[in-house]
């Protein structure tokens, strides 16, 4: 199960427009790459940023350009900078369209699990998103905090 938070006040523009468990719909091409099985874990083009706890990249989308299938299983967010139509299809059949605003933000947590799924820019503009994955458990764990940051106090002066 995929958990979602929206960043912002306003709901994202989400519609789902093929049901899951329905392949009847799909183009050829797009059954035979998940039949190959052959997924990155790449969630973007290019990597902007890397550390320890965390991977910051950059997806540029021109008009009718795809992401392939991608299997996901880290925590990640995404914010567009520009305004645009994706679709995104998942392994299940489901594919979903979403509308995005520039500025629209989203958390998104598949657990324990993986979710395979494309990315599909089908409007007229280029589109614009940054992602920042989140390098498993050890950015949740609080206990090594204190150790790694510190900050001055009047002591210290």
């Amino acid at each position: 199960m995929i958990k979602k938070e929206n960043q912002k006040a306003k709901i994202l523009k989400y519609i789902d427009i093929n049901a899951a468990g329905n392949f009847n719909t799909w183009n050829p091409v797009h059954i035979a790459e998940l039949k190959k099985k052959e997924f990155s874990t790449d969630l973007g083009q290019k990597v902007l940023f890397e550390n320890e706890y965390l991977r910051i990249w950059e997806v540029i989308l021109l008009p009718k350009e795809r992401l392939p299938f991608r299997k996901i299983n880290l925590g990640y967010c995404w914010v567009a900078g520009s305004e645009g139509m994706v679709i995104s299809r998942f392994s299940d059949g489901k594919i979903v369209l979403i509308h995005v605003e520039k500025g629209d933000s989203e958390f998104l947590d598949h657990g324990n699990n993986y979710a395979i799924y494309d990315l599909e820019n089908i409007g007229q503009d280029i589109l614009f998103f940054q992602f920042t994955e989140f390098k498993g458990e050890q950015l949740f764990d609080k206990s090594g905090i204190p150790q790694s940051i510190k900050r001055n106090t009047t002591r210290d002066l």
